[in-house]
């Protein structure tokens, strides 16, 4: 009769390696998508608070108190690391583009870098919307 009881713990060495990289990836992909949505869910509603200024600056002011007065309520962000910008398109200047930069070096997934490819660290994300002459 063979010993078997060595052979569960053997599979379970060479499974379990695979198995903890494959979890510990679904979970850093995840919370960086889940953090890059975010980032394009605030450039989005930034855009839309813009469209009501009269001005390039009061379409600024309005843009930057919306993704201030809006990241509470986004957990996955930190206000330090958010970068905002509002501009004229250079091509027509009826349009508006928000322009939102997120650096997540802060983020704990980055421990992992070494043993998973991630992607970069920046999210650069932006909307455009028209103002008025339709």
């Amino acid at each position: 009769m063979k010993d078997e009881g060595g052979a569960s713990a053997v599979e379970f060495a060479l499974v379990a390696p695979v198995f903890l990289m494959l979890v510990i990836g679904i979970f850093a992909f995840g919370l960086y998508l889940g953090t890059a949505h975010c980032v394009q869910q605030l450039a989005a509603e930034a855009a839309r608070a813009s469209v009501a200024g009269l001005s390039p600056a009061e379409r600024s002011s309005l843009a930057q108190g919306l993704v201030t007065n809006s990241l509470p309520s986004y957990t996955l962000l930190d206000p330090a690391a958010l970068s905002l910008a509002v501009n004229a398109d250079p091509a027509d200047a009826n349009l508006i583009n928000i322009d939102l930069s997120y650096d997540t070096s802060g983020m704990g997934i980055w421990a992992f870098e070494r043993l998973l490819p991630l992607p970069p660290k920046m999210i650069h994300r932006g909307a455009v919307i028209r103002r008025g002459g339709y």
